[in-house]
């Protein structure tokens, strides 16, 4: 399977040559690529994309900050369009790590979703508050208990999908415009009946660069999953 990491990017200019560095330097085996979808960053960082020349590299550039779900739609449906069958997330400020991108690649050998999951056994958090860490525990508890749905780490982005179950869920189907995209792809693909799989990763909070996320969006995603379970 050739395999793409999708990476969603808006003034990252202070960790994005970092962590794709590290990426390619990982010299895994698997056949693999790299889509920055970037969302008309103002700091530099398309520019220094650019720079490194990369032939596995690509680079999609929007007009504008279009949100973190249509990011990834528009980076998958490129990749498809490349010819790729195997879709990593990935965040650009180093809180996923590149070593468990190995692990993924081979369990999308074998399964349809891969979730790197912060809320089970060896799985966790590090450098967050505790309230920052209660709410995304809740999030993911709550989403869980009003979608019956079995997964542990709904609300979490870093996660890897193979082209068959991305058919299945229809992209042009997705509801969700923010945070609550994740919890809708992994909720649709359960119910699409996916083999999937989450295994544990350390989540480190960014050290570099400002954090997208906020309470008022957290929580309008939460009201957004009655949606969810009602949409088809």
């Amino acid at each position: 399977m050739k395999k793409l990491i999708i990476i969603p990017t808006y003034n990252e200019v202070q960790n994005i040559v970092k962590l794709l560095n590290e990426i390619f330097n990982l010299k895994l085996e698997d056949d693999f690529s790299v889509l920055i979808v970037d969302d008309s960053s103002n700091d530099g960082t398309v520019e220094e994309v650019k720079k490194l020349n990369n032939k596995n590299l690509f680079l999609l550039q929007r007009a504008a900050k279009l949100g973190l779900a249509s990011a990834y739609i528009d980076g998958i449906k490129r990749g498809i369009e490349l010819g790729f069958d195997c879709f990593i997330e990935m965040d650009a400020d180093f809180s996923h790590n590149p070593k468990y991108l190995k692990t993924m690649f081979e369990l999308l050998n074998e399964y349809d979703v891969v979730i790197g999951s912060r809320n089970i056994k060896n799985g966790g958090v590090l450098g967050w508050s505790f309230f920052r860490n209660f709410i995304s525990k809740g999030g993911s508890l709550y989403s869980k208990i009003v979608l019956n749905c079995p997964i542990n780490d709904l609300t979490g982005g870093f996660n890897g999908w193979r082209k068959e179950i991305l058919d299945k869920i229809n992209l042009d189907n997705i509801i969700s415009k923010g945070y609550c995209f994740q919890i809708e792809m992994k909720y649709k693909a359960y119910k699409n009946n996916a083999k999937i799989k989450e295994f544990p990763i350390i989540f480190e909070d960014r050290k570099f660069g400002k954090s997208k996320m906020c309470k008022g969006i957290f929580f309008e995603a939460l009201l957004n999953v009655f949606k969810i379970k009602l949409v088809k």
